[in-house]
């Protein structure tokens, strides 16, 4: 993405930082000052050697190091203020835009765009790392660093020009580490990602992996991947590793090159020893924030580059428009010419799809795998957006609904059932922290899936571990059903609703659904299998993203069955017996 369409997410990014203004000035303030502190010490040092030794004076030795006491705990104060208001902007800073990331990160891609946000919670606390680690305040006591260096020509031009010289050399040294360095960084990020992924997606197929003898060659891909981001690490930390290395000796070389040319000046008396030895401690301080920097650079820049994500994915997904609340709608849904193009796509796999629903009525899609039953129930569910055409819930567009009240007049039970870490009855509550404890029981008993709930040793309390599911695919997905019907929708769309169900489990969907539409509520049915449009009134063929066929149940079947090549014949044969 460039930086122009990018622009919008980092305006917002900076306006949130912005709100913390009041503080960075204080940070900032409190540096300048722990800064002039630091001068305690090479004036110190000086009035030690040009005075006290000079003089001979044991209360000034003492009254000068009563005043350095006093200044060094003024300073050691000021570092500790400042570092505790930088870790408290960066939790603020991401209490106040988690909700905003978190929501653009589940948001699905504009069409025809990839979605960006696979890392955009890690990208939020990458920067939030930065803002309270060292390497902020090292960015902040930087500007300090080139006035330290000009200040050492106060004691000899000559002393100057080598510290100016010297920091030169390191500050390009710097300025290399992130030319070189960022693309190894990178790579390796990339290449960790992926083996985290893949390892992720292993674990949760470990049955599968068992039970087809994969374990081995599953462990060698990922084997291969960790080696390859391994790698990719290593070659970023030695590069990293180089320059630190490189840094230090240039420091320490140039540390010693000023006292050897301090006491060269001192041996033809154009130099005190005192104003040698607060000259090189004065460059140590000086080059501090540019080793503080180069020691915390991957956490820059991993800031930097989670900054630049960060604005993408905002920047792609703008914070919603609050539509004005419209009275609850009818159970009436008009497709009109709808046409959907999946993101990250640039195809459509539906075209011009027109139909309608009325309230009492049940729905069925039938079709060949592929032929765009799935984007269908997507899109009325307003997870992709429409390219051309109009979905419209009693009589306004779906986009003129607020999402909360969206998700409450359709329930969705999607093609791949997932249920979340807590208990049945908070799967049920949609993870609501304030279940109520009627409507669960009661969107249980809709779903038919009461009694089979209670037969469990806990009941609704029955402890569900997403990544261990102890229940059965047929179990999960009558309380799926149960999660979709708890906000009692007026219309409810069913992704292949009994691809898990046994015989019984069947019956209970179907007697769901003729609840359901004696309630007056709208039911649209994505099916394979024939036992899943039982209950449906009318039933629409799609092949190829396109409507076949759209009317009466037992009419569309006479042409599945006569017009073979429409679906698969084994479909075709299923459907119609």
């Amino acid at each position: 993405m460039t930086e122009t369409a990018s622009s919008s997410g980092k305006k917002e990014l900076q306006s949130a930082l912005r709100r913390y203004r009041v503080y960075v000035w204080a940070v900032a303030l409190f540096s300048a000052v722990a800064n002039l502190l630091m001068l305690t010490g090479p004036l110190y040092m000086l009035q030690v050697y040009d005075r006290v030794l000079s003089s001979g004076s044991v209360e000034t030795l003492v009254g000068l190091t009563l005043i350095v006491v006093f200044l060094y705990v003024m300073m050691g104060a000021l570092d500790y203020l400042r570092g505790r208001i930088l870790a408290r902007v960066a939790a603020r800073l991401q209490t106040q835009v988690e909700q905003r990331v978190f929501h653009a990160a589940l948001a699905p891609a504009p069409q025809g765009k990839r979605a960006q946000g696979d890392t955009a919670l890690a990208d939020l606390e990458a920067i939030t790392r930065f803002l309270s680690s060292p390497a902020c305040i090292a960015i902040l006591d930087l500007p300090w660093t080139p006035i330290f260096l000009a200040g050492i020509s106060f004691f000899h031009p000559l002393l100057g020009l080598l510290a100016l010289c010297g920091g030169g050399v390191l500050v390009l040294f710097a300025i290399l580490n992130q030319i070189l360095t960022r693309g190894p960084a990178a790579e390796a990020s990339q290449r960790t990602q992926h083996a985290t992924a893949l390892a992720e997606q292993q674990r949760s197929e470990a049955e599968m992996l068992r039970n087809l003898g994969m374990q081995a060659n599953a462990f060698e891909r990922w084997r291969q991947a960790r080696q390859n981001a391994r790698s990719a690490d290593r070659r970023a930390s030695d590069m990293g590793a180089r320059f630190n290395a490189l840094i230090k000796v240039c420091r320490l070389i140039l540390q010693s090159a000023m006292l050897g040319l301090g006491a060269y000046l001192v041996l033809h008396g154009q130099f005190s020893a005192g104003a040698m030895i607060a000259g090189s401690i004065l460059l140590g301080r000086a080059l501090a924030p540019v080793e503080a920097l180069i020691a915390n650079w991957q956490v820059l820049q991993r800031a930097q580059s989670g900054w630049a994500s960060l604005a993408r994915l905002l920047s792609q997904h703008p914070p919603p428009r609050r539509p004005i609340d419209l009275p609850k709608p009818g159970a009436n849904l008009v497709v009109d010419g709808l046409t959907i193009v999946p993101p990250g796509q640039t195809r459509p796999t539906l075209r011009l799809i027109s139909f309608s629903i009325t309230p009492g009525q049940a729905v069925g899609v039938i079709g060949p795998s592929a032929a765009g039953k799935s984007t269908l129930a997507r899109a009325i569910t307003a997870n992709w957006a429409p390219v051309s055409g109009t979905i419209r819930l009693g009589g306004a567009a779906l986009d003129q609904y607020a999402p909360e009240a969206l998700s409450e007049y359709i329930g969705y039970l999607p093609q791949r059932v997932q249920l979340f870490d807590g208990t049945i009855a908070e799967n049920i509550a949609r993870l609501s922290p304030e279940a109520d404890a009627t409507r669960v029981v009661a969107a249980a008993k809709r779903a038919d899936a009461h009694d089979m709930i209670v037969g469990l040793p806990h009941g609704y309390d029955t402890q569900i571990d997403a990544g261990r599911e102890a229940l059965s695919g047929g179990q999960i997905q009558r309380i799926a059903l149960a999660r979709a019907l708890y906000s009692e929708p007026l219309l409810v769309v069913l992704d292949e609703p009994n691809s898990n169900l046994d015989h019984p489990g069947a019956e209970a969907l179907n007697a769901a659904i003729r609840a359901l539409k004696a309630a007056g509520r709208a039911v649209l049915i994505m099916a394979h299998r024939p036992a899943a449009i039982r209950e449906c009134d009318m039933l629409m063929l799609l092949d190829g993203g396109t409507m076949k066929s759209f009317g009466p149940r037992d009419t569309v079947l006479r042409n599945v069955v006569s017009n073979h090549t429409d679906v698969q014949p084994n479909q075709a044969t299923g459907l119609a017996g």
